[in-house]
């Protein structure tokens, strides 16, 4: 049997956080006796990563996503919970364990802002004591895959957000660490760098195979790197498993999107009845929605009857149906 690289049982992560309602004499009274109430950021969660996956953990903002990411890169300690992260109990931090992890957070910054990037790699060089030849390959080789040569020797405020993160991910990889937490690494950017971004952790995946846990927004990042979906609310873990298959299972209908020649005369009855037409316009655009087992004859009897210039089956989009997830979720 197969021992996974991350095992994570019944974590739990309660947090004691003081209230007082508004007011002066409220907050005076708060200084001798302070109330608290119990948040329960993450409860009962437990999953088990394979050395080399891919794994998106998505949900809502105050799902637990971050707590959790935390707590496996021994940032916190959890409340209750058994957890192994490549043989190690996270939160004794001990060196063998750092060696191994590498945490980036969209919104934090490792690399220091009124110095060029190479100096800050040379320091993290010598936390990780990791040779001054070996150090120097590995920057060669991670900013050619980034391509970044020519922003390693300037000021990292001088540099825009995209390239500040692309810097940060090479700081985090120096090392070359088995597991990478990845926490919002696209926030905030453009598509364009959005893009080069996944397909750099997409390749660093493949050479190294490094295990990668990503938290994003944006579904593209989620779609595009990860063979497998966690998903998380309220704490606790509603689903594990593939992307397609949680597709099917909220969706079971496509979209069938249509272009007719000259306008077209509509859509015959007999295929109408079958199916839902969710956009129509005077140039001839139509879109509808039939279920996955009516597809393949609705796109017959359309091709037959219809003056078709163009027809495309899609998937629905994928936004829709992971805020399909939370809402249902939420119940």
């Amino acid at each position: 049997m197969t021992v996974a690289l991350i095992h994570v049982r019944s974590l739990k992560k309660t947090y004691q956080v003081p209230v007082r309602e508004a007011g002066l004499m409220n907050a005076a009274r708060s200084l001798f006796r302070r109330r608290y109430t119990s948040i329960e950021a993450v409860q009962e969660v437990s999953f088990d990563i394979q050395a080399g996956e891919v794994v998106g953990f998505i949900g809502p903002n105050g799902a637990g996503k971050t707590t959790t990411l935390k707590i496996l890169s021994g940032l916190l300690h959890p409340t209750q919970g058994e957890v192994s992260v490549a043989g190690e109990t996270p939160w004794e931090r001990k060196p063998a364990y750092l060696r191994q992890i590498s945490m980036v957070i969209g919104n934090k910054s490792q690399v220091t802002w009124d110095i060029p990037p190479l100096d800050t790699y040379a320091v993290l060089g010598e936390i990780y004591r990791v040779p001054r030849r070996e150090l120097q390959r590995r920057i060669e080789e991670l900013a050619e895959m980034l391509d970044i040569h020519a922003l390693l020797t300037k000021p990292v405020r001088n540099l825009s957000l995209g390239e500040r993160m692309k810097c940060e991910l090479l700081a985090s990889l120096l090392h070359q660490p088995a597991v990478l937490f990845l926490d919002e690494p696209t926030l905030g950017l453009d598509v364009s760098t959005q893009r080069r971004l996944r397909e750099f952790i997409r390749e660093y995946n493949r050479r190294t195979g490094a295990t990668i846990m990503l938290t994003s927004h944006y579904m593209a990042d989620v779609s595009a790197l990860c063979t497998r979906l966690m998903v998380i609310h309220h704490g606790r873990l509603i689903y594990d498993g593939g992307l397609a298959e949680l597709v099917r299972q909220l969706a079971p209908f496509k979209l069938i999107r249509l272009t007719l020649d000259g306008g077209g005369d509509g859509i015959p009855a007999g295929v109408a009845s079958q199916v839902t037409i969710t956009e129509q316009d005077n140039e001839g655009h139509v879109t509808i929605r039939a279920s996955r087992a009516d597809v393949a004859a609705v796109t017959t009897r359309l091709l037959d009857t219809l003056p078709v210039i163009d027809l495309v089956v899609e998937e629905p989009p994928i936004e829709a149906v992971i805020d399909q997830f939370y809402t249902e979720g939420a119940r």
